[in-house]
């Protein structure tokens, strides 16, 4: 009898649990304008733009649970060279793929991206949704590449408004 109770308080309490979770997807589909694009500095807590002051994005959450973006750095000119191509590339980022949300973390199981290293990964990310905002965090990680200033623990914050 004790079993069963405990099976009831279960079941009650997952079915209290599934509209939260299923109020947060709600709250993401759609079409959301990238606001910001920041690095976090760990050390200081200071805020780097990556992409500079306006950079140029979207990123769209349908209700089957598809994600899909693409945002590039403010001031891209039109590439003529293979300098400037892969210049182009790396101030950009599109990819797209299943999304799945548990708790405060919303995991992106990537099927195409403009880096095929993304390609078959899972990217795991925190968010905060704020009135129309939504803010989406990496995890803290030294830094590899230049623009997530260079050996230093960063985490990258990207600002989106529906």
């Amino acid at each position: 009898m004790i079993k069963f109770k405990w099976l009831v308080v279960l079941v009650l309490f997952l079915i209290a649990v599934q509209p939260s979770f299923a109020d947060d997807r709600a709250k993401f589909i759609g079409i959301w304008k990238l606001v910001s694009f920041d690095a976090e500095l760990q050390d200081t807590g200071e805020l780097k733009p990556i992409f500079g002051n306006s950079p140029q994005g979207y990123l769209i959450f349908t209700p089957e649970g598809r994600m899909m973006t693409l945002f590039t750095g403010e001031g891209r000119k039109v590439p003529k060279t293979t300098e400037e191509r892969s210049s182009a590339w790396s101030s950009m980022y599109a990819y797209s793929g299943m999304y799945r949300i548990e708790g405060d973390k919303v995991t992106i199981k990537v099927d195409v991206s403009w880096n095929e290293a993304w390609t078959g990964t899972e990217l795991i990310r925190f968010y905060k949704l704020e009135g129309d905002r939504l803010k989406v965090i990496s995890a803290w990680s030294p830094s590899t590449n230049p623009n997530f200033h260079l050996g230093r623990n960063v985490r990258a914050i990207l600002t989106w408004a529906k």
